[in-house]
């Protein structure tokens, strides 16, 4: 693992929980991790496990209950919502299972989408990321004339364009079948690795355990590698 490296995770005693029903449930109990730039992470577990909470916890989408998150090396925990918004915008690439495209934007609109809330757009950028999902014939589709697959492809450049330290990935391939996901898989696992960047993915795909740097499973709100 590389330390003093731009994309470095740390979780420092962390700990989740929240009320349901009156009950207060714990998610995660005194998590700590750390992940080095340009290590690809698996995690593994039961539904309901914790596991998206931590990407999100990772990611600042959720607030945490105890402990502290950094990525490379800054505070996420210690930064107010507006703070800690522009850090996601800025540095974080998320890809969901549902791959949330906006339904009225182009393949070219929604991979620019990042840059433009950003106020910096780059057609270039975005042109190249397309080209490398392998769509630049579906450049001026729309997200319901695409596949499922070329639909997460497009989620796929879209996370990658605004140059993120950090690539979080919740279940990818959930909603594609073995082959195509096995294809998305294999254009993800390649991007960030030619990137430099850190993969963390939620996923219970075998063929993901088998090419991850690190595989980790959450048990009991408790984090167990291997």
């Amino acid at each position: 693992m590389k330390n003093n490296c731009a994309g470095t995770i740390k979780l420092e005693h962390v700990t989740k929980r929240y009320e349901e029903a009156g009950v207060e449930r714990t998610i995660l109990n005194d998590v700590s991790l750390e992940i080095g730039c340009g290590e690809f992470v698996v995690l593994l577990g039961k539904s309901g496990s914790g596991k998206s909470t931590l990407l999100n916890l990772i990611g600042g989408i959720d607030s945490l209950t105890a402990g502290d998150v950094q990525v490379d090396g800054k505070s996420i925990t210690q930064m107010n919502d507006t703070q800690r918004t522009l850090f996601r915008r800025n540095h974080i690439g998320f890809i969901f299972q549902a791959f949330n495209l906006i339904p009225t934007l182009s393949v070219l609109e929604n991979v620019q989408l990042p840059l433009e809330l950003g106020g910096k757009p780059n057609l270039k950028r975005a042109t190249e990321l397309i080209e490398q999902v392998g769509l630049t014939h579906r450049i001026n589709a729309f997200p319901d004339r695409l596949s499922g697959g070329e639909q997460q492809r497009v989620a796929i450049a879209r996370a990658l364009v605004n140059d993120p330290l950090v690539v979080l990935a919740d279940e990818p391939t959930g909603n594609l079948d073995t082959d195509t996901g096995k294809t998305v898989l294999e254009l993800l696992d390649t991007l960030t690795r030619k990137a430099g960047k850190n993969l963390v993915m939620v996923t219970h795909s075998e063929e993901v355990v088998g090419v991850a740097d690190r595989v980790l499973r959450l048990k009991d709100g408790k984090l167990v590698e291997g």
